[in-house]
């Protein structure tokens, strides 16, 4: 089978033939689709948490395929454990991995979105409990996870969402998705930020959704209501925040942190048939790039260097 190969932690990959999975206690899927993800390009670079991974290896920790007849999302552990990933022909997963997806629901859509969508959209209901009717402040607008969370936090009830993102491409990506209103992160003056933010909202700021960390979540935190919540999933911005306390005692703010390892496979798999179902109706949707899988090299590279117009991903059939 033709598939998509690390063979040197550090460099791109490349396009080679490799044998086919053995799907011993587990099932052979035919790839449709496989996202090229930041963690893909983590676990590759050879300098994760998850250790230096042993190569040659096929990367893709997410893919859409098929199966006996049925169109499926799922999830692998390349880069993070030994073992193959998506971005090949074919993929050997656990059967209780699959999730079965909708009739209707584009293979490469659903995968643009996977895990991201997923953490956007628990992010926003199941660890920061956003109620229908509050507004929401999404960091980060123009990414996967910032363009997923702006509209699922408008399918969840938000009667405002409000956007900031760095660059002019990025803010119009937030647009596009539907914002309300988008701010500019071009500074890391907190003060300035946080007067911004509080100047597109209209009303109490009930809850944040914080993929950077660092100042632009500082700011936030300034201009959430009492009790409001900031919940961060990311840190594109930095590691580290200047958050005051001050700020977090004086208002009884709530600072709480997501990540999708937290997740049962139950979890998981109710979100994915959740994003599935909006995607198909035609109510979500991320800007995504749809490459073959033998330009595998260089769309690897141009999503490593931010030069892609969106997630791209890899076509396999």
């Amino acid at each position: 089978m033709r598939a998509v190969t690390i063979e040197t932690c550090g460099l791109p990959p490349v396009v080679t033939e490799r044998p086919a999975p053995v799907a011993s206690g587990a099932e052979t899927v035919g790839v449709i689709a496989a996202p090229i993800t930041p963690l893909d390009l983590l676990c590759a670079g050879g300098a994760s948490y998850f250790g230096t991974p042993a190569v040659p290896y096929v990367p893709g920790v997410q893919g859409v395929g098929a199966v006996g007849g049925r169109l499926v999302w799922f999830p692998t552990s390349a880069g993070m454990a030994p073992g193959d990933g998506s971005m090949a022909e074919l993929a050997a997963v656990p059967a209780e991995d699959l999730v079965e997806l909708p009739a209707g629901a584009d293979p490469f859509a659903v995968a643009g979105l996977g895990l991201s969508a997923v953490a956007a959209h628990m992010a926003l209901t199941w660890r920061g409990e956003l109620a229908a009717g509050e507004q929401v402040l999404v960091l980060g607008g123009g990414g996967v996870v910032g363009q997923a969370a702006i509209q699922l936090a408008r399918l969840a009830g938000a009667r405002r969402v409000v956007a900031a993102a760095r660059s002019p491409e990025a803010r119009e990506q937030a647009r596009e998705a539907g914002a309300d209103a988008v701010v500019a992160l071009d500074t890391d003056d907190v003060a300035a930020l946080a007067a911004r933010f509080t100047a597109a909202c209209e009303g109490p700021l009930d809850l944040v959704v914080d993929p950077l960390f660092g100042a632009p979540a500082a700011a936030a935190a300034r201009s959430l209501r009492p009790g409001g919540r900031l919940v961060n999933l990311g840190s594109s911005a930095s590691e580290t925040s200047p958050l005051d306390s001050a700020t977090l005692r004086s208002r009884s703010l709530r600072v709480l942190g997501y990540t999708n390892n937290e997740l049962t496979r139950e979890q998981r798999a109710a979100a994915i048939t959740l994003i599935a179902e909006r995607v198909a109706e035609g109510r979500l949707a991320v800007a995504h790039e749809v490459v073959p899988l033998e330009r595998a090299a260089e769309a690897w590279q141009r999503q490593a260097a931010g030069q892609a117009a969106g997630r791209i991903v890899l076509s396999a059939t």
